[in-house]
């Protein structure tokens, strides 16, 4: 590979109008049919680029990232927004030619009409990112999406907004905006941006806003992919080490301050284990952050709108019953929650009940509901009457309760005596069912995801294919097919298989 080269190119201004969005989308387009499906080598000379992007900038883009949540360390940034990107561009750059080759369809040259697929570009792929990891859930759609030979339109989430800036004048230094461009801006830019007409477009956020893009990329018959969010569960088997659980939860819990679509919003604990499994959380949260409000490694709630909804979530449980249990030092309970700072304790609910808004509100915040429970069945119901979650999580061994919580509930993922290991894994889909999403990407499945897989195929019948079916064919061609439906019976008649009459319900 050359060296990297630098283009000169500038960030856009903040909010672009339309029309200049679509100008945008039209001069990429314009590039990639002049172009043709891009080689290997342009396509991967394109990811280092657009990678290099990002880490050149790494320094600048956790001072930004800590800046617009308020407080969020180093170690969080660099881990989760910047460096994530880096095992998915190895494996690309290892598989990437083989993904790309043209494959032979089975058993269609016996057939007699030899076929192959195609794995195409779409042309234009839109890229909406969240604010949570806002640099990470755009670099990574984007890169397969580069992968798969593709231009690229991001619209980076205006929450964070020192961070959109600093991104967008990175890419600007070495992308053209043919290439990759960045739009920044408010909901009416996002509007603007979903209802472009694109190839393809991904969307990752809250399920409410998933529904808008959805419905605006529809009205141009746009493919899209959601990767939204949902009421995680978390099951305590049996047999599950309830201190590991805890500890477990609690990580992941308060990971990014619980700002996360991955995190558990609510665990099932065996009824006689509910006082362990919550002491044992107590002592995780304390072990990990014994202070709280002026606590660097804290990452802050982002927002005002975002403190005072997660507030409010727990005010409610506790007008209307719940009982609260606030982990902190005992000097800093009575001031926590604090706004200056936007710093939330991290929050065990207990006696939740149905009519409560925690009960169907996604958290996204340092707070966790737990339930107890007698008998598996009655969590299995629980979470099948709701929306299927993002990922469901299981403590305990590999018997006959996770075999029975697998079969019968579903979610967009399952983890095993961890949280979260299911997503990212390399070679492996990510993605929701439901209102936590639709399709899926990460690796191979995102080149796939924004390729196009078109059939070739050629005929070496003597007949074509209308003319077997067209005048002058007839009672031979006629008592022939009939001949095959009455075989194709006989042999469903034939495996046991009950065929009811018609009309019989």
């Amino acid at each position: 590979m050359s060296a990297l080269p630098l283009n000169a190119a500038t960030p856009l201004p903040v909010s672009p109008p339309p029309g200049l969005q679509r100008r945008l989308l039209d001069a990429q387009r314009a590039t990639f049919l002049a172009e043709g499906p891009p080689s290997v080598r342009v396509r991967l000379d394109r990811i280092d680029r657009f990678l290099a992007c990002v880490l050149e900038h790494a320094e600048e883009l956790s001072v930004a990232l800590d800046a617009d949540f308020g407080s969020r360390p180093p170690l969080a940034n660099l881990a989760s927004d910047i460096v994530s990107a880096i095992p998915g561009v190895e494996l690309i750059r290892r598989d990437l030619a083989a993904w790309m080759a043209d494959e032979e369809v089975p058993g269609s040259a016996e057939a007699g009409t030899p076929a192959f697929v195609q794995t195409r570009p779409k042309g234009v792929v839109g890229v909406v990112g969240p604010w949570n990891f806002p640099v990470a859930l755009v670099v990574q759609p984007a890169i397969e999406a580069l992968a798969a030979g593709n231009r690229v339109m991001i619209k980076f989430s205006e929450v964070p907004e020192r961070t959109a800036e600093v991104f967008a004048q990175a890419v600007a230094t070495r992308m053209a905006p043919e290439e990759v461009v960045v739009i920044r801006g408010d909901v009416t830019t996002a509007s603007a941006f979903s209802s472009l007409p694109f190839d393809h477009l991904i969307f990752t956020g809250s399920p409410g806003v998933g529904a808008k893009v959805a419905a605006a990329a529809g009205a141009n018959l746009v493919p899209v992919t959601l990767e939204l969010g949902g009421k995680n569960p978390v099951v305590l088997g049996s047999d599950a080490d309830v201190a590991q659980a805890a500890e477990r939860v609690c990580g992941v819990r308060l990971l990014n301050g619980g700002q996360i679509c991955l995190c558990p919003d609510y665990v099932f604990v065996p009824r006689s284990n509910v006082d362990e499994f919550v002491g044992r959380y107590q002592q995780a949260v304390l072990r990990h952050f014994p202070t709280w409000l002026d606590n660097p490694d804290v990452v802050s709630i982002v927002d005002d709108k975002n403190f005072d909804r997660v507030t409010a979530l727990v005010a409610d449980a506790e007008a209307k019953g719940a009982r609260v249990v606030t982990i902190a030092a005992p000097e800093e309970v009575d001031a926590l929650p604090r706004r200056v700072g936007r710093r939330i304790a991290p929050t065990v609910l207990l006696d939740v009940t149905e009519h409560m808004t925690i009960a169907s509100e996604e958290v996204f915040g340092p707070v966790l509901v737990v339930y107890p429970y007698d008998d598996l069945d009655e969590v299995i119901a629980y979470v099948n009457a709701r929306p299927s979650p993002l990922a469901a999580y299981f403590f305990g061994s590999d018997g006959p309760e996770f075999q029975r919580f697998i079969t019968r509930t579903t979610s967009g993922g399952v983890s095993r005596n961890d949280l979260a290991v299911h997503w990212g894994i390399e070679g492996a889909p990510s993605g929701g069912v439901g209102r936590s999403g639709m399709g899926a990407y990460s690796g191979k499945t995102g080149f796939l995801t924004f390729s196009h897989r078109r059939t070739v195929a050629a005929s070496t019948s003597p007949i074509g294919l209308a003319q077997q079916i067209l005048p002058p064919a007839g009672k031979a061609e006629t008592d022939a097919l009939r001949g095959y439906v009455a075989h194709t019976l006989d042999a469903i008649r034939h495996r046991s298989l009950e065929i009811k009459p018609a009309g019989r319900p």
